[in-house]
């Protein structure tokens, strides 16, 4: 069989990892999610663009749940790390406070500003901070629970693959107690030849080991759950299922969601009821308290 050449690769992983292109209404969901997280910041209680590193893109918010020492959940929005913000995102919080879970949504610099190494140590920093300050704002921070979706989701599995205590001595080793990936990107080597995206990203060989979560053991056998869109492509199917492959014994089950693509799997994750968001409340009932 003859190996396909470079345009070859850059048509296929284009067509398969191009997720808006596959999806006609997405302006429509971008404007909805816009509305509906311009509604929570106007009449629900946060602390926003809190500082947890000095460059203007490491800022966090953070809605607290009424119950006293509730666990906390951190959210990594996607984009592709060069596009979307946290506030696009702020939908996502009210069912989980109402449910007592307190809720962090991170931002991180867009690349090409910034490269995927430095949003990693970003991330790093930001689950340091919330480590170090969350309980002052009611938090739990023995159950800090990591999710993302997309790129996001690479970012949260980076943050599971983290060796917490060589970064700083102060940091348990299990600071993360539970991850939620959905639609993530834990191989990055077919990313490099997504042309649509690698202008930004300039990932190149030498850089894509170091890179993929799914070469790496996990820091801590954090349980996790996976999901993807019954709707998107096959590429996006085969990372969710090599992360859970990988990380097998940590692996606590994939929710299946026939009916959603790319971004209407975001819309799952903040819904009451929907399998994400009901598997997303299990995995944190069951963190012990410490």
């Amino acid at each position: 069989m003859t190996a396909p050449d470079s345009a070859s690769l850059t048509e296929y992983y284009g067509r398969q990892y191009n997720a808006r292109a596959g999806i006609p209404d997405h302006p429509q969901i971008f404007e909805r999610w816009a509305r509906a997280s311009a509604q929570v910041r106007t009449t629900t209680l946060g602390l926003y663009d809190l500082a947890y590193g000095d460059a203007p893109g490491e800022r966090l918010d953070f809605f607290p749940t009424a119950r006293s020492c509730a666990p906390l959940l951190v959210f990594i929005h996607g984009g592709w790390w060069r596009s979307l913000d946290k506030s696009d995102f702020s939908f996502l919080a009210p069912a989980f406070t109402e449910a007592g879970i307190n809720v962090a949504l991170t931002n991180y610099t867009l690349a090409p500003e910034a490269s995927i190494e430095e949003i990693t140590l970003q991330q790093v920093r930001a689950f340091a901070w919330l480590y170090r300050q969350a309980g002052r704002h009611g938090a739990d921070v023995s159950r800090i629970v990591v999710a993302g979706h997309s790129a996001g989701a690479h970012l949260s599995a980076m943050m599971m693959a983290a060796q917490w205590s060589a970064y700083e001595p102060d940091l348990p080793q299990d600071l993360i107690k539970a991850g939620v990936l959905f639609s993530g990107l834990y191989d990055l080597a077919p990313v490099q030849h997504a042309a649509f995206v690698n202008g930004d990203l300039q990932l190149t060989p030498e850089r894509i080991g170091p890179l993929s979560p799914a070469t790496m053991p996990q820091g801590h056998p954090t349980p996790f759950i996976t999901a993807v869109g019954g709707l998107e492509s096959e590429e996006f199917k085969r990372q969710n299922d090599l992360i859970a492959s990988v990380w097998k014994t940590a692996h606590v089950t994939d929710i299946a969601l026939p009916h959603a693509n790319h971004l209407t799997i975001c819309d799952a994750m903040a819904r009451p009821g929907a399998p994400l968001f009901e598997a997303t409340l299990e995995l944190i009932a069951n963190l012990p308290r410490q």
